[in-house]
């Protein structure tokens, strides 16, 4: 202590102004102390909280990834086997115009309109068929669609548009754009 006195020369100085200079020595010294060991030490503590929260979350949604990888994984299989058990030679013209003969409606088929469209960078290629079919019930509309749509074939109707033919007998005209995947 004699040392620090002989050092800041507190010997010349009031009691008042030598417990002013110790206590304000003792004050940066504690703020020397927290600075350097215990805000580090928090700081520490907090950054690998907030780490582990991050790395939770990111487990969590690699987790909900994984699970829509292996849902999409089985449905890709299951469509492949689909495809598989295509009839050699399938294409969706023929497919429509049988159905609508076992439905009833082929004479009421106004136009068919076939495309192909090929899918950049992959080996499938979008067939689509345009077809309106003219003056038929709601009935025969209905069949036909539940046979495109039940089809193990995969086939689907892109778009459809309805439009009433004749209101005293209940007719109707639509227009139907079906699709499917071809390899």
């Amino acid at each position: 202590m004699d040392r620090f006195l002989k050092i800041f020369n507190l010997k010349n100085m009031n009691k008042r102004e030598r417990y002013a200079i110790i206590g304000a020595t003792g004050v940066i010294f504690v703020f020397i102390v927290a600075r350097l060991i215990i805000y580090p030490f928090f700081s520490r503590t907090e950054h690998l909280r907030r780490s582990l929260q991050v790395k939770s979350a990111m487990l969590t949604e690699m987790r909900q990834l994984q699970s829509q990888y292996l849902t999409i994984n089985q449905k890709a299989k299951l469509s492949l086997a689909r495809f598989q058990q295509r009839p050699k030679g399938f294409t969706l013209f023929s497919f429509l115009d049988r159905l609508a003969g076992e439905t009833g409606i082929k004479d009421r088929i106004s136009y068919m309109k076939p495309s192909r469209k090929a899918e950049k960078n992959s080996p499938y290629k979008i067939s689509r068929v345009e077809m309106k079919l003219e003056a038929i019930t709601l009935e025969q509309l209905t069949r036909y669609l539940y046979g495109v749509e039940t089809s193990a074939n995969m086939v689907e109707i892109k778009k459809i548009a309805i439009s009433k033919k004749d209101k005293k007998q209940g007719l109707i005209n639509a227009i139907l754009q079906v699709q499917t995947v071809e390899i």
